[in-house]
């Protein structure tokens, strides 16, 4: 008989280090995707979807078993691909841009980097809302998941998801009102 994921859980608390390569083999698909989806790159995403496991293999004794293990899973990893990618940026351009850009562009230099620094501004304020905001709105907006698969993903009824995505547009547009001003 197949062992339920919260059963997998306790085993792997025990010291039962199978559990745990059942946990990724069951997993391994879904924790790539959410990593592929923040980078586009393979190897990248790989090595994103390997950190994301061994967060989730260190944060084992925090999971709480009323709740969905794949969704426990995603918000790891979310939340792992968002360091990821905060460490990463940088305010240069690289060199692959400068490449793409060809004089074929109808963007000046001047308007390319304005459209970037505006993606920037929108990115962080994206940031800087509260988890229970942040991930709803990342999910519908940037991910393009439905209400319905949200509420599911996150274990919450689809009027809380639909409430929540409504107050992080309202605190976009009052974050972004400031900074533009």
């Amino acid at each position: 008989m197949k062992k339920t994921d919260s059963e997998l859980v306790r085993s792997c608390l025990t010291g039962n280090n199978d559990a745990f390569a059942e946990l990724v083999s069951r997993y391994k698909r879904l924790i790539y995707s959410v990593a592929y989806k923040f980078t586009k790159e393979n190897e990248e995403a790989d090595d994103m979807a390997q950190e994301a496991f061994i967060k989730i293999y260190r944060s084992l004794s925090r999971y709480n078993d009323k709740y969905k293990f794949s969704t426990w899973c995603v918000k790891v990893a979310t939340n792992v691909c968002l360091d990821h990618v905060r460490r990463k940026k940088l305010n240069c351009v690289s060199l692959e841009e400068i490449e793409n850009f060809t004089v074929t562009d109808t963007d000046s230099p001047e308007e390319h980097y304005l459209r970037k620094e505006k993606r920037q501004v929108l990115q962080d304020a994206i940031d800087s809302l509260p988890e229970i905001y942040r991930e709803p709105i990342v999910m519908f907006h940037q991910k393009g998941m439905s209400y319905k698969e949200i509420a599911e993903d996150l274990g919450k009824p689809m009027s809380i998801i639909k409430n929540r995505i409504f107050r992080a547009r309202h605190a976009l547009r009052e974050n972004l009102g400031t900074a533009v001003s």
